[in-house]
């Protein structure tokens, strides 16, 4: 499980690094918009509202991956659903993205995989 969780915390640093990136882009976008002629300010206004829009959404997604991924390393309960929510997610982003999908997908709905989440009763 330790592997799932290991892929789940590099999965979200990637695109957090992604996200931040695509984010200098939206900025550069705002920059050209501020210098541009009537012309070019629609073009540059559609460029940096879809970049920082993605960006966004990127960065949000990321670390959702890295909020998820030290507790399921921890075997913590709630780790497990969030990363079967996460994984069912994942399978739309080709190719990656299916990849850790179907593999967190596979490691946790194995019983081994639940066994290790079974919280002990309290006495």
């Amino acid at each position: 499980m330790d592997f799932v969780a290991g892929l789940f915390i590099v999965w979200g640093v990637l695109t957090t690094l992604i996200g931040l990136s695509t984010l200098a882009l939206g900025v550069g976008a705002v920059a050209v918009l501020a210098s541009s002629s009537r012309q070019a300010s629609f073009a540059a206004s559609l460029t940096a509202a879809a970049f920082t829009t993605l960006a966004i959404i990127a960065i949000i997604w990321g670390l959702a991956h890295v909020a998820v991924g030290i507790p399921l390393r921890r075997r913590r309960h709630w780790s497990r659903l969030g990363a079967l929510m996460l994984g069912s997610v994942d399978l739309l982003l080709l190719p990656y993205g299916t990849a850790l999908g179907i593999y967190a997908l596979w490691a946790l709905l194995r019983d081994d995989g639940k066994k290790l989440f079974e919280t002990l009763p309290q006495s």
